[in-house]
């Protein structure tokens, strides 16, 4: 087992003087309020300052004044990999993406991986995630150990970490979307899927890495994976995650294919359930929402992603009213530049807007969906998404008294609806891995200038 954070914290940290959102069940919030932080937990939270210690231990005290503290972002859907070949199918949909990518993607090396990883989760924790998970289903020959690699950097970051271990086994000659050369067999994925989750996963209540297990769309993994995947991922306890109803082509794909339309699709072949999160969900009819919410599973929206390439606006304010459990996610960041949690928040909120007129979605459901909807995607309800005592200590300290958000009197309107505000603190666990707008666990210059070498090395090797 790896991927513990082994970074020495504080005995005690106490934050006061700064507005809190709890987003707890009850919604609390405290225009001046305190948190304490100890052994990796919340031990208090609450208005007005913190009550001082009964016993001498070290308290490391961090003054919130000008700051909105809420739960660490929870990023429910990302291809780490892609960070190195950002910028490219700049016009394209996504099978047309897809199309030009994936000879890009077929000479990734464990070295590229290492590097896009730990610049992409450096990025997530500047703008205020904690938790993420990350979709990894490229793994051409001899290529290397991709998934250790990504699982290392991540405990060099230190954020909590899902990684997704993805398989393709349905080629272009056998109908699917994906080149012949970049798909795996589909008892090898299967092996692969399990010794991932026998070397990394951890159970435990304060894990640092939890295995999941997700094929990797309904045009790229046959019906044989899909059922086996998922047999596997409820054998060994883990959760199941794949790509679902995100795009018109992928609609027409599975109508063709399959006789049917995807959510029917997934739940013909046992992927629908209170251990499943989907990722995408764009094009959703009321039938769709419904099986989803009655089964409970949950989704990861991505809206920049959906955006950027036309897909589509997912009916998330439908979703929520149906009760389904809704993430945000990033997604890949070939497909999402900015690849900043914090701005998906606003865009949740402004797209859920464009689709169902100003009410649809509120700044506080918007903050919802990053942290405790996305919580409840990754199976962790009780331990991450919200500012209550006994949960992990996965907090975010923003800055909010600058130009660009001082005279907003609401702090969760000036987080969610001005520009992304700097992290003036962020915890995992109760370990600092920003202060003051900085990585304190690896150095910038050194994930930019790695990023920058497997970028210009992939460039170089393609045609």
């Amino acid at each position: 087992m790896v991927g513990r954070v082994t970074s020495p914290r504080p005995e005690r940290i106490v934050i006061e003087g700064c507005a809190v959102a709890t987003v707890d069940g009850a919604g609390r919030e405290y225009e001046r309020g305190h948190l304490v932080v100890e052994g990796g937990r919340i031990v208090a939270v609450g208005p007005g300052p913190a009550a001082e210690p009964d016993e001498a231990v070290s308290v490391r005290r961090v003054d919130g004044a000008g700051c909105l503290a809420t739960p660490g972002l929870v990023n429910t859907h990302h291809h780490l990999y892609q960070w190195v070949t950002r910028g490219l199918a700049q016009q394209a949909d996504l099978f047309g993406w897809l199309t030009e990518l994936y000879p890009v993607w077929a000479r990734i090396g464990e070295e590229d991986v290492s590097a896009a990883v730990g610049a992409g989760l450096g990025w997530l924790a500047l703008s205020g995630c904690t938790t993420t998970t990350d979709h990894h289903y490229v793994f051409p020959a001899g290529a290397g150990d991709l998934f250790a690699a990504e699982v290392a950097e991540a405990g060099r970051v230190g954020l909590r970490f899902h990684p997704v271990r993805g398989s393709m086994d349905l080629g272009s000659s056998a109908g699917g979307l994906p080149p012949d050369h970049l798909v795996e067999d589909t008892d090898a994925a299967l092996a692969a899927t399990a010794d991932a989750i026998d070397r990394f996963s951890d159970p435990a209540p304060d894990a640092m890495v939890r295995v999941a297990v997700g094929p990797c769309s309904p045009f790229s993994a046959s019906e044989r994976l899909m059922r086996d995947a998922a047999a596997l991922a409820r054998d060994r306890g883990v959760r199941l995650h794949t790509h679902l109803a995100e795009t018109v082509d992928e609609e027409e794909y599975c109508r063709a294919t399959h006789g049917c339309a995807p959510a029917e699709y997934a739940e013909r072949l046992g992927w629908l359930g209170d251990d499943v999160w989907l990722a995408h969900g764009v094009h959703l009819d009321a039938d769709a929402i419904g099986r989803i919410a009655a089964t409970g599973t949950s989704l990861a929206h991505c809206p920049s992603s959906n955006a950027r390439l036309g897909a589509g606006i997912a009916p998330v304010r439908d979703l929520l009213d149906a009760g389904a459990s809704v993430g945000l996610g990033v997604d890949g960041a070939a497909s999402q530049e900015a690849g900043q949690m914090v701005a998906e928040v606003r865009q949740a909120l402004l797209l859920a807007r464009l689709r169902g007129g100003p009410t649809a979605l509120t700044a506080r459901e918007a903050l919802a969906l990053a942290t405790r909807g996305g919580a409840r995607c990754l199976g962790r309800s009780d331990e991450i998404g919200s500012l209550e005592v006994g949960k992990c200590a996965d907090v975010a300290l923003w800055r909010i008294d600058g130009l660009g958000h001082a005279d907003i009197a609401d702090p969760v309107a000036a987080l969610v609806l001005g520009a992304p505000p700097p992290v003036e603190l962020l915890l995992v666990g109760g370990r600092p891995v920003v202060e003051g707008g900085r990585l304190t666990t690896v150095d910038e210059q050194d994930l930019l200038l790695r990023a920058r070498r497997a970028a210009g090395r992939l460039r170089a090797a393609t045609p």
